[in-house]
This record gives structure tokens, C-alpha cells and sequence, in this order.
């Protein structure tokens, strides 16, 4: 009876093991729960891995289109291994009881990403802000601060940002040249001012637009944002200051008038690639990738990193990127996050993540996969 009982334990505690070592997987455009059995609510979101965990921040949605403006504020997620997310509650408060404050119910809160300044001891969240009532016209990027991962983090200011100053590639012939503001946008003469940075020289005095962003942090810890500036028409790269709570003057405007939004950047082998999308509003289009040796570029474009059929390939597997995960402990190990937006029913928004692959010629690409694990890495 004591070995039917020794061996019966022993193969309990190997069931155990094997179930425990088992990969999960990662399923795209699924309800992925939580902790507590809840779909993850944090969208257009980012990531942060610090002291062995990961920590997704992102959009709090509610239901209905009414979940597209920010009536909560940003949730924070947490796991050891990409699969299994820990509810760690809403990092950044919405203010219900100031409907002047920058941050109140019903503003536009999207994009946040939170980064760690090693030297200040302080996790740094930036992210697109638009004020209550004024749809999409304010164009500001906000800052809030935290001594803790999940927080509470405290709001310290909106702006936009490199007010008074000019982009390091603009050159003396485009600061002379005046525009008429009111000119048709579209027409050719229109798009030549546009590249030519009419709406930079607009918006000179009081800083320049700042929407779609993320954060990116080098091997040197300089900091940076990126953002869709110039009526969305221009990507924005700017240099933070070393706290990483203010803007230096360094900064530089990638594809003047190609209408980029939804950056993502990452780094592999000394070079800097980023994933992007058109902007079409909440509908999905043909994604955009490119690459460069310098963060401040120059860069060069490198097409539609989405491989599959046609219709899959116009619309980015029905998704829009919006962070670039390093997995760490594997090398050359990279996983997008994309968005799956649901503008009718904002809480049901899915995400899409998937490996990214490289080509022969080191150029990244996604192919769709049902199901898949960080297996796929080894």
C-alpha cells in the first residue's frame, strides 16, 4: 500500500510539473481574461518590464461608444510570462470633480506608455491628450508620475511640446517661406507647403501638435516621443530631457505629409526599425514599417510588414499597432501589439499580438497565426 501510494504521488507531482511548464499560448482577437476572469482592458497600450514582471498599461474602455472618450483612466496589468495578467488596478485616475482639470471625465486619454528614469527612481507615463469638449483639436501629449509600477500615478501637465523651436532637418529656405493657412490641404500645391512645413511654422509659437505617440528608451537610457504631429501628416521624434519630464530642443520630422499614426519603435542589431499605420480613423488599413541607424534618422521605408492574403494585408489583420514587446531572456525575440478597435463597443476591443520574423535581408515582418507561444522564439 506504501509504494501504490509513493507512486501515485509521483505521478501527481509529474502531472503537476507538466501542466506547469506546459506553454500557454497566445490567441489574437480572443477574450483574453484576467486574473479575476475579466477581458484585459488595456487598450492602445504599452509595456514595461521591471524587476522580472511586465507591466501593460493602457486605455481603460466602457461599454458603448461613450468608452472611446476616458471615463476611468489608465488600468495596469501585470505578469512574469506575457499569458497570465494580474489586475493591478487603474494606474492613473480620471478627475470627476474638476471639469476644468486636463485630465477630467470624458477627455481623450489614448496612447498612455510608462518608462523608469534608473536615476530619479521614478516611473514616467506620456501619453495623447485631447480636452473635454473640443474633439480633436487641442493635439497635446500629458505627464503623470509615479514612485511605484502600478502607481497611483499624478498628473503634472499637459502641453505641446518644442514651443519656439525649430526641428534639427528643417532647413533655412523653410523657415523663410510664408503659407496661407487656409489653402486646400490636398491639392498639390497644398501637400508641397504641407512637407514644407506650413503647419509646423502655424503652430511654432505655441508648440506643435502631438496625437499618436509612444516612448522609447535606448541602451544609453536617453529617452524619447513619438509622436503624429502636423495635422497627423508628420511623425515627430523628440528627445527627452534626462528626468524624462520635459522636452530637449532636439528633435526632427520624419515623412513630412505621408500621414503616419500609431508608432512603434524597437531596436535590433544597432538599428532602429518602427511599425505604423494610415490614418482612417478606428477602421484598420495597410500597415507601414521602416528603418534607420539613427533614432533621428534618417529613415527609410520599408513597406507593409503585414504578409498574408491581399485583403489581410490592407487591413493589418484587422488591427493598428501600437507597442513593439522585447522578450526578455531570448534574443531577437520581438512580439507587436496591435489593437483591434471596436468604436460601437469600445470594452470589446481586442488585441493582436504576433512574433515578429525577419527576412533574409533582416527586414521584420508578420505573418497571422491562430495560436502561438514564446516557444516560437526558441
Amino acid at each position: 500500500m506504501k509504494n501504490f501510494h509513493s507512486t501515485l504521488s509521483a505521478l501527481i507531482l509529474l502531472l503537476f510539473f507538466s501542466c506547469e511548464q506546459e506553454s500557454k499560448t497566445i490567441k489574437s482577437g480572443e477574450i483574453w481574461p484576467d486574473n479575476n476572469g475579466i477581458h484585459v482592458n488595456a487598450h492602445g497600450g504599452g509595456m514595461l518590464f521591471h524587476e522580472g514582471k511586465y507591466y501593460w498599461f493602457g486605455e481603460h474602455k466602457i461599454e458603448g461608444k461613450a468608452g472611446n472618450k476616458a471615463m476611468v483612466g489608465v488600468h495596469c496589468y501585470s505578469s512574469k510570462n506575457l499569458t497570465d495578467w494580474k489586475d493591478e488596478g487603474i494606474a492613473l485616475e480620471i478627475i470627476k470633480d474638476d471639469l476644468k482639470h486636463d485630465i477630467t471625465e470624458g477627455c481623450v486619454l489614448e496612447r498612455p506608455k510608462v518608462i523608469y528614469n534608473k536615476t530619479t527612481k521614478k516611473f514616467v507615463m506620456w501619453f495623447h491628450l485631447e480636452l473635454k469638449g473640443q474633439g480633436y483639436l487641442a493635439a497635446r501629449t500629458g505627464l503623470a508620475v509615479a514612485d511605484k509600477v502600478t502607481g497611483p500615478y499624478t498628473f503634472v501637465k499637459s502641453l505641446r511640446p518644442n514651443a519656439g523651436q525649430w526641428p534639427a532637418n528643417f532647413t533655412k529656405e523653410q523657415k523663410t517661406v510664408e503659407y496661407d493657412y487656409k489653402m486646400k490641404r490636398w491639392t498639390d500645391e497644398g501637400r508641397t507647403a504641407v512637407v514644407n512645413g506650413m503647419f509646423l511654422k502655424r503652430d511654432f509659437e505655441g508648440g506643435q501638435m502631438s496625437r499618436d505617440m509612444t516612448l522609447f528608451v535606448d541602451d544609453d537610457e536617453k529617452a524619447y516621443h513619438i509622436a503624429a504631429s502636423e495635422e497627423n501628416g508628420t511623425l515627430h521624434i523628440r528627445e527627452l530631457t534626462d528626468d524624462y519630464l520635459n522636452f530637449r530642443d532636439n528633435y526632427v520630422r520624419v515623412f513630412p505629409d505621408e500621414s503616419n499614426e500609431a508608432p512603434a519603435i524597437f531596436k535590433k542589431d544597432g538599428k532602429y526599425y518602427m511599425f505604423a499605420s494610415g490614418c482612417t480613423g478606428w477602421a484598420p488599413n495597410p500597415g507601414r514599417s521602416a528603418v534607420a541607424n539613427n533614432i533621428m534618422g534618417p529613415w527609410t521605408n520599408l513597406g507593409n510588414p503585414f504578409k498574408g492574403t491581399e485583403d489581410e494585408m490592407k487591413v493589418s489583420f484587422d488591427s493598428q499597432s501600437t507597442y513593439v514587446i522585447p522578450v526578455i531572456g531570448k534574443k531577437d525575440a520581438f512580439i507587436y501589439m496591435g489593437d483591434r478597435w471596436m468604436p460601437e463597443d469600445a470594452i470589446d476591443g481586442r488585441y493582436i499580438w504576433l512574433p515578429v520574423q525577419f527576412d533574409e535581408k533582416g527586414i521584420p515582418y508578420l505573418e497571422w497565426m491562430d495560436e502561438w507561444s514564446l516557444d516560437f522564439f526558441d
